[in-house]
């Protein structure tokens, strides 16, 4: 007896339904292996399940993301040559251009999950093993500008200790020389100068031995005492000054 006929209509067993899914998703990918090592093609298949898991398939010598923008290219141009006005020509290259750039979105965000740990159940080993390279060489990128940052930050601190160094060794030279001048200070103060000299004005000043000026107080002694004798009269007794007295010393 050959096989029934099944009608193609969604499976409403959940249960059912997902295991179906897996294995018609099996068969799918195994058929597009087939067809792509048979007939030397070019395959992408990409497959999304009810709960948002992403399934795909590319070709042993092909990346999914240069059979999508062949596919793109080729699009673009078909549709590039139907058009024939101006207006079809813009609208066309909009409509071409929004899928390209929707599907590049969709490439990133999917490498952005795998990069953090995400969604990598669905990889294949050799997609794992590219991956892993892929971080080892970012961790390896990171690590150089780490230590790069780190030793700049290192020789900036070298700098401003040298710096406060030398702050610090003339603050030093500036005290010793502060406190040198305060202590001789104290010991001038303590031990006062012999040739100090009293100002004029002090009572104990010493009298003005100027010899010009002794002379005129002599002559007025002599011309006082003078009068007074000859106011007494003649005395037996020569009170007289020497006239050696009376030459002039300044002359």
């Amino acid at each position: 007896m050959g096989r029934g006929k099944v009608e193609l209509k969604r499976i409403e067993n959940k249960i059912s339904r997902q295991v179906t899914f897996s294995k018609r998703r099996s068969g799918l990918l195994k058929k597009a292996h087939e067809i792509s090592v048979l007939c030397d093609a070019e395959v992408a298949l990409i497959v999304f399940s009810t709960k948002g898991k992403l399934f795909e398939y590319a070709s042993t010598d092909s990346s999914m993301e240069r059979i999508l923008e062949r596919y793109e290219r080729y699009c673009y141009a078909e549709r590039q040559l139907v058009a024939t006005d101006s207006e079809g020509q813009q609208e066309g290259s909009w409509a071409m251009e929004y899928p390209k750039l929707v599907s590049k979105l969709e490439v990133l965000q999917r490498n952005m999950r795998h990069y953090v740990g995400e969604d990598v159940d669905t990889m294949s080993l050799r997609e794992l093993q590219h991956l892993e390279q892929q971080l080892d060489i970012a961790l390896k990128r990171i690590r150089s500008k780490k230590n790069q940052l780190m030793h700049e930050s290192i020789s900036q601190l070298h700098k401003k200790e040298k710096t406060m160094q030398e702050q610090n060794n003339q603050l030093t030279k500036l005290m010793k020389e502060t406190d040198k001048k305060v202590r001789e200070q104290q010991i001038e103060q303590q031990n006062p100068s012999q040739g100090f000299l009293l100002p004029e004005s002090h009572p104990f000043a010493f009298p003005s031995l100027s010899i010009g000026g002794a002379y005129h107080e002599m002559r007025a002694l002599q011309i006082e005492e003078t009068n007074h004798h000859q106011a007494e009269g003649p005395s037996s007794t020569n009170t007289n000054i020497p006239a050696w007295m009376f030459t002039n010393v300044g002359e």
